[in-house]
Protein backbone atom coordinates (compact mmCIF):
# COMPACT_ATOMS: atom_id res chain seq x y z
CA UNK A 1 0.00 0.00 0.00
CA UNK A 2 2.99 2.36 0.76
CA UNK A 3 4.21 1.83 -2.86
CA UNK A 4 1.04 2.32 -4.57
CA UNK A 5 0.60 5.79 -2.77
CA UNK A 6 4.30 6.65 -3.63
CA UNK A 7 3.68 5.79 -6.53
CA UNK A 8 0.56 8.44 -6.53
CA UNK A 9 2.61 11.19 -4.98
CA UNK A 10 5.50 10.54 -7.74
CA UNK A 11 2.81 11.37 -10.34
CA UNK A 12 1.39 13.96 -8.96
CA UNK A 13 5.09 15.27 -8.36
CA UNK A 14 5.45 14.69 -12.18
CA UNK A 15 7.69 12.34 -12.18
CA UNK A 16 6.64 8.93 -14.18
CA UNK A 17 8.08 5.65 -12.88
CA UNK A 18 10.63 4.27 -15.31
CA UNK A 19 8.66 1.16 -15.92
CA UNK A 20 5.63 2.99 -16.88
CA UNK A 21 7.71 4.43 -19.45
CA UNK A 22 8.87 1.53 -20.59
CA UNK A 23 5.43 -0.04 -20.89
CA UNK A 24 3.87 2.55 -23.16
CA UNK A 25 6.69 3.50 -25.37
CA UNK A 26 6.88 -0.58 -26.18
CA UNK A 27 2.79 -0.42 -26.20
CA UNK A 28 3.27 2.66 -29.11
CA UNK A 29 6.32 0.85 -31.17
CA UNK A 30 4.33 -2.18 -31.33
CA UNK A 31 1.23 -0.19 -32.89
CA UNK A 32 3.71 1.76 -34.82
CA UNK A 33 5.34 -1.49 -36.54
CA UNK A 34 1.66 -2.99 -36.69
CA UNK A 35 0.40 0.25 -38.64
CA UNK A 36 3.81 0.13 -40.89
CA UNK A 37 3.28 -3.97 -41.74
CA UNK A 38 -0.31 -2.93 -42.86
CA UNK A 39 0.27 -0.11 -45.16
CA UNK A 40 3.53 -2.40 -46.97
CA UNK A 41 0.93 -5.11 -47.40
CA UNK A 42 -1.41 -2.74 -49.05
CA UNK A 43 1.44 -1.35 -51.02
CA UNK A 44 2.45 -5.06 -52.00
CA UNK A 45 -1.21 -6.15 -52.56
CA UNK A 46 -1.85 -3.31 -55.15
CA UNK A 47 1.44 -3.78 -56.90
CA UNK A 48 1.00 -7.19 -57.76
CA UNK A 49 -2.96 -7.25 -58.34
CA UNK A 50 -2.26 -3.86 -61.13
CA UNK A 51 0.87 -5.87 -62.37
CA UNK A 52 -1.22 -8.40 -63.52
CA UNK A 53 -4.69 -6.14 -64.54
CA UNK A 54 -3.73 -2.58 -65.01
CA UNK A 55 -6.32 -0.41 -64.02
CA UNK A 56 -6.74 1.74 -67.23
CA UNK A 57 -7.35 0.91 -70.71
CA UNK A 58 -3.63 -0.44 -72.08
CA UNK A 59 -3.79 -1.26 -75.86
CA UNK A 60 -0.37 -1.09 -77.65
CA UNK A 61 0.27 0.26 -80.93
CA UNK A 62 3.27 0.71 -83.20
CA UNK A 63 4.13 4.34 -83.22
CA UNK A 64 6.56 4.19 -86.47
CA UNK A 65 3.64 2.94 -88.61
CA UNK A 66 0.58 5.13 -87.32
CA UNK A 67 0.24 7.08 -90.45
CA UNK A 68 0.94 4.15 -92.94
CA UNK A 69 -2.19 1.64 -91.99
CA UNK A 70 -4.92 1.21 -89.10
CA UNK A 71 -6.83 2.90 -87.25
CA UNK A 72 -4.91 6.01 -87.12
CA UNK A 73 -4.16 6.57 -91.00
CA UNK A 74 -4.99 10.77 -91.61
CA UNK A 75 -8.66 9.74 -93.08
CA UNK A 76 -9.68 8.14 -89.98
CA UNK A 77 -8.45 11.11 -88.13
CA UNK A 78 -11.09 13.55 -86.26
CA UNK A 79 -14.78 12.17 -85.31
CA UNK A 80 -16.93 9.74 -86.61
CA UNK A 81 -20.31 9.03 -85.93
CA UNK A 82 -20.81 5.19 -84.57
CA UNK A 83 -23.72 2.81 -85.30
CA UNK A 84 -25.04 3.39 -81.28
CA UNK A 85 -24.90 6.50 -82.14
CA UNK A 86 -22.31 7.66 -80.31
CA UNK A 87 -18.71 9.60 -81.18
CA UNK A 88 -15.63 8.38 -81.73
CA UNK A 89 -12.75 10.97 -81.77
CA UNK A 90 -9.57 9.56 -83.15
CA UNK A 91 -6.04 12.13 -82.60
CA UNK A 92 -2.59 11.59 -82.73
CA UNK A 93 -0.39 14.12 -80.52
CA UNK A 94 2.78 15.07 -82.27
CA UNK A 95 5.70 17.51 -81.26
CA UNK A 96 3.64 20.19 -81.03
CA UNK A 97 0.42 20.08 -82.55
CA UNK A 98 -2.75 17.54 -81.96
CA UNK A 99 -3.76 16.32 -85.14
CA UNK A 100 -6.00 17.03 -86.37
CA UNK A 101 -5.99 20.53 -84.55
CA UNK A 102 -9.99 20.75 -84.35
CA UNK A 103 -12.37 18.04 -83.21
CA UNK A 104 -16.24 19.03 -83.82
CA UNK A 105 -18.52 16.59 -81.57
CA UNK A 106 -22.24 17.17 -80.97
CA UNK A 107 -23.16 18.04 -77.78
CA UNK A 108 -25.61 15.46 -75.84
CA UNK A 109 -24.03 12.88 -77.03
CA UNK A 110 -21.58 10.11 -75.74
CA UNK A 111 -17.98 10.70 -76.79
CA UNK A 112 -15.08 8.64 -76.86
CA UNK A 113 -11.73 9.97 -77.52
CA UNK A 114 -8.96 7.62 -78.88
CA UNK A 115 -5.81 9.26 -78.70
CA UNK A 116 -2.09 8.09 -79.52
CA UNK A 117 1.60 9.90 -79.87
CA UNK A 118 4.01 8.97 -82.22
CA UNK A 119 6.89 10.57 -80.53
CA UNK A 120 7.12 11.78 -76.28
CA UNK A 121 4.90 11.51 -73.83
CA UNK A 122 2.25 14.42 -73.84
CA UNK A 123 -1.05 15.42 -71.98
CA UNK A 124 -4.93 15.69 -72.99
CA UNK A 125 -6.56 17.86 -70.85
CA UNK A 126 -10.70 19.63 -71.79
CA UNK A 127 -10.85 21.93 -68.87
CA UNK A 128 -14.21 21.95 -66.99
CA UNK A 129 -14.96 18.52 -68.10
CA UNK A 130 -13.99 14.71 -67.24
CA UNK A 131 -11.49 14.10 -69.45
CA UNK A 132 -7.19 14.32 -68.53
CA UNK A 133 -5.21 11.83 -69.52
CA UNK A 134 -1.54 11.16 -70.50
CA UNK A 135 -0.80 10.61 -74.09
CA UNK A 136 1.75 7.92 -74.40
CA UNK A 137 3.78 6.87 -77.28
CA UNK A 138 3.14 3.13 -78.13
CA UNK A 139 -0.10 3.21 -76.12
CA UNK A 140 -3.77 4.25 -77.30
CA UNK A 141 -5.54 6.61 -74.79
CA UNK A 142 -9.40 6.06 -74.38
CA UNK A 143 -11.67 8.12 -72.29
CA UNK A 144 -15.06 8.92 -72.58
CA UNK A 145 -17.31 11.95 -71.73
CA UNK A 146 -20.12 14.22 -73.19
CA UNK A 147 -20.69 17.68 -74.01
CA UNK A 148 -23.73 18.79 -72.53
CA UNK A 149 -24.32 22.21 -74.89
CA UNK A 150 -22.32 23.63 -77.88
CA UNK A 151 -19.27 25.73 -77.09
CA UNK A 152 -15.64 25.82 -77.84
CA UNK A 153 -13.11 23.58 -75.50
CA UNK A 154 -9.55 24.96 -75.91
CA UNK A 155 -7.23 22.03 -74.99
CA UNK A 156 -3.72 22.81 -73.66
CA UNK A 157 -0.95 19.88 -74.10
CA UNK A 158 -0.57 19.55 -70.50
CA UNK A 159 2.59 17.45 -69.97
CA UNK A 160 6.18 19.38 -70.91
CA UNK A 161 6.83 17.44 -73.60
CA UNK A 162 9.84 20.05 -74.99
CA UNK A 163 10.44 23.51 -76.31
CA UNK A 164 7.80 24.19 -78.28
CA UNK A 165 5.11 23.07 -75.55
CA UNK A 166 3.58 25.89 -75.04
CA UNK A 167 2.33 26.43 -78.44
CA UNK A 168 0.63 22.89 -78.36
CA UNK A 169 -3.03 23.74 -78.29
CA UNK A 170 -6.22 22.28 -79.77
CA UNK A 171 -9.99 22.61 -79.68
CA UNK A 172 -13.10 20.45 -79.38
CA UNK A 173 -16.12 22.57 -80.93
CA UNK A 174 -19.41 21.02 -79.69
CA UNK A 175 -21.82 21.65 -82.07
CA UNK A 176 -25.79 21.52 -81.89
CA UNK A 177 -26.70 17.56 -81.95
CA UNK A 178 -29.02 19.00 -84.97
CA UNK A 179 -26.11 20.25 -86.65
CA UNK A 180 -23.20 17.53 -86.29
CA UNK A 181 -24.80 14.63 -89.36
CA UNK A 182 -24.66 17.92 -92.02
CA UNK A 183 -20.63 18.24 -91.78
CA UNK A 184 -18.34 16.25 -93.90
CA UNK A 185 -15.82 13.92 -92.24
CA UNK A 186 -13.35 16.88 -93.24
CA UNK A 187 -15.31 19.37 -91.93
CA UNK A 188 -15.12 17.68 -88.25
CA UNK A 189 -11.91 18.73 -88.46
CA UNK A 190 -11.56 21.68 -89.04
CA UNK A 191 -12.66 24.79 -86.76
CA UNK A 192 -12.54 27.85 -89.33
CA UNK A 193 -15.64 29.70 -90.12
CA UNK A 194 -18.27 28.01 -92.42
Amino acid sequence: MANVEQGKASLLEGIVPESVIARTEKRWLIAMVAMLAFLMAIVVTSGITHAIRAPTNVETIDPTTLHISGEFIESNLGSALEPDGSITVRGIADQYAFVPECMRVPAGTPVKFRLTSVDVIHGFLLPFTNVNTMVVPGFVSELRTRFDRPGVYRMPCNEFCGPGHQGMWTRVVAVPREQFPSLTPTGRAICAQQ
